[in-house]
């Protein structure tokens, strides 16, 4: 039996402690919205998968001794933290305009109604999620993008860059 004790040799992976790296976690989710007053057919309520990308950016740590050495974080307490924000909350829900006529909220009782401060369009949502992560993530790292696809071919980006 062989063991390769190196497969990198040093010329060609250089583990820098001031790399900064990238991660992604994407989400899906039933949910159900209408728009207040609006002009059009999403003036009625209907639904979407929604597929939501998630990337945050910062430093892997860098401790040898640790067991989390060369991790920017485990994906299963990003996954926790957006199912919290997000997933859990919208999963199967209808959204509404706190605008929107109140017999059209009454008139969904035993639903999972959600009334919202703002029209719930793609980029309203891609707003208010960074926010809701934002105010979960940790110093070191930061939310670095959110992808919120409303269809299989429509989808909103919001950028941190963009909005600093």
């Amino acid at each position: 039996m062989t063991f390769i004790i190196n497969a990198f040799p040093k010329k060609v992976f250089n583990c820098s402690m001031n790399q900064i790296i990238r991660l992604t976690k994407i989400f899906e989710f039933e949910m159900a919205h209408a728009l207040y007053n609006y002009n059009g057919l999403c003036k009625h309520i209907h639904g979407h998968s929604y597929k939501l990308h998630v990337t945050i950016k910062g430093m892997p740590k860098h401790d040898l001794l640790a067991p989390d050495d060369g991790l920017l974080v485990d994906f299963k307490w990003l996954k926790k933290i957006i199912n919290e924000e997000i997933v859990h909350r919208l999963d199967h829900a209808l959204v509404l305009n706190k605008n929107a006529e109140q017999g059209e909220i009454e008139g969904q009782a035993g639903a999972n109604v959600i009334v919202v401060d703002y029209q719930p369009t793609c980029e309203n949502m891609l707003v208010d999620f960074s926010e809701r992560i934002k105010l979960r993530l940790p110093k070191k790292i930061t939310l670095h993008a959110l992808k919120l696809y409303e269809t299989a071919s429509s989808f909103g980006e919001w950028y941190a860059s963009d909005n600093e």
